[in-house]
């Protein structure tokens, strides 16, 4: 997400993305230690959008003069999460079928 994307959001928009982006790396942390993830270097960019996020969240508190996380605390609440499940995962049987694969390629 460039600065410009960034900037473009409104005040919910910008605290609905990271809460949305959080999801998706617990998610994508998941997958990892189940051995599922693929792309490892996914977490470190989720990461770094997060903080991405959160900075641009903080400097508009503090153009608006609010207390730190004053936005996310307002717009928390409106949040809609979307589906963490990835369209390969849901498709090919999702997160037991992987669990199955595993054990039974152990054998």
């Amino acid at each position: 997400m460039a600065a410009n994307e960034i900037n473009s959001l409104t005040d919910e928009q910008l605290v609905h993305a990271e809460l949305q982006l959080e999801r998706d790396l617990l998610a994508a942390t998941f997958r990892l230690r189940t051995g599922q993830l693929e792309d490892t270097s996914s977490l470190g960019r989720m990461r770094r959008k997060i903080a991405r996020l959160r900075t641009a969240q903080r400097q508009r508190e503090l153009g608006q003069g609010l207390k730190t996380d004053s936005l996310r605390n307002r717009y928390r609440a409106t949040f809609q999460p979307a589906s963490v499940v990835p369209a390969e995962a849901a498709a090919s049987g999702g997160f037991l079928k992987g669990m199955v694969d595993k054990i039974g390629s152990a054998d």
